[in-house]
């Protein structure tokens, strides 16, 4: 029972992990009294979290439940993977379930109350994915290895024809209404394909043109990789903030007030503060923005599914965050401690 919270080394096919379920196997939980705030608590008081996801870590204090749904290739079980003590993930559990075989991170559960869970997004109007009936593909489970606060944990890899989706979830903004959105991330290992999204998109799958989405993107322009941080609103991708290259993880946000303005922020996810584009108005044809309220992962509102990207934690939140909100939850970032080497 889910609680309520308080406030490629091997590609794996689709079919593999959507037939033939076996059992789901429970883990254990964390102690909440043990886990200092985390960022949906900092957000809490003018700006809610709508939708909270991370494979290292809970993003509420309180939260106790599993972080994410794992599936083995061998015999297709699955098992949630929770938190120890201090409410980082137990990656053990994970390496024990899929110790000889190869899993898939099949579920991504979100943290509020909302329980706005991701799974491999459907075809679109852009791209089928490789999997059964043009889904996409989940993302190899052991792909992505670093440390938080010192624990091993496991990051999201994003490689072409993987993503995550929900098109009907609930309280995320629509038609104009404001909110922010943050994701850790990486300048390592990105392309300039569309579209490495996290946020908010279509809930048909389909390009609906200027305004209808409202997600945090990073990609690279040019040759060699020259990152930048944006808003993907569909048709559009504004902001421009530039992520220095070779950043092994970075905290890029938006926020927007859906009717005038917006803005965009860029940090190191291990040290210091953030860059802003300071408050910007919306360009000619997002005011009002329109968004629809889906939730995507790797992938761009009509699933453009070809892009590469890392991906750690992030949250949608009801309601356009200032700058004092956006800076306290990179200082909780960066206190978490991300660690590790990846593959430029």
């Amino acid at each position: 029972m889910r609680l309520k919270s308080l406030s490629l080394s091997e590609k794996i096919s689709a079919p593999t992990f959507i037939l033939f379920i076996v059992t789901i196997i429970p883990v254990g939980v964390a102690s909440a009294q043990t886990v200092t705030p985390r960022p949906c608590d900092l957000f809490a008081s003018a700006t809610p979290c709508v939708a909270a996801f991370s494979t290292t870590r809970a993003l509420y204090r309180s939260y106790t439940d599993p972080l994410y749904q794992v599936t083995r290739q061998s015999d297709k079980a699955q098992a949630n993977i929770g938190l120890l003590p201090d409410g980082y993930a137990n990656a053990t559990e994970q390496d024990t379930f899929c110790a000889n075989t190869s899993c898939a991170i099949t579920k991504l559960y979100d943290q509020s109350p909302n329980h706005n869970d991701l799974v491999p997004a459907p075809p679109g109007g852009a791209a089928r994915g490789p999997g059964a009936h043009g889904y996409d593909i989940p993302a190899v489970a052991n792909a992505l290895p670093a440390t938080v606060a010192g624990h091993k944990v496991y990051g999201i890899a994003i490689s072409p024809g993987m993503g995550y989706r929900n098109d009907s979830p609930k309280q995320t903004a629509v038609n104009g209404q404001p909110e922010g959105v943050y994701m850790v991330t990486s300048s390592l290992n990105l392309n300039e394909k569309c579209c490495f999204d996290f946020g908010n998109a279509e809930t048909n799958n389909l390009d609906n043109k200027a305004g209808h989405m409202d997600a945090i993107n990073i990609m690279c322009h040019g040759n060699p990789c020259s990152p930048d941080a944006g808003l993907d609103m569909e048709d559009g991708i504004y902001g421009h903030v530039k992520v220095p290259a070779g950043t092994t993880f970075v905290t890029d946000m938006g926020a927007s007030d859906g009717q005038h303005a917006y803005a965009i922020y860029q940090g190191n996810a291990q040290s210091g503060t953030l860059t802003t584009t300071g408050t910007t108005p919306l360009s000619s044809g997002y005011q009002p923005m329109r968004q629809e309220g889906a939730i995507i992962l790797g992938i761009g509102g009509d699933n453009s599914n070809w892009a590469e990207g890392y991906f750690f934690e992030g949250v949608m939140t009801r309601g356009m965050p200032n700058t004092q909100a956006m800076e306290a939850v990179q200082s909780n970032i960066v206190a978490a401690g991300y660690a590790g080497q990846f593959k430029p």
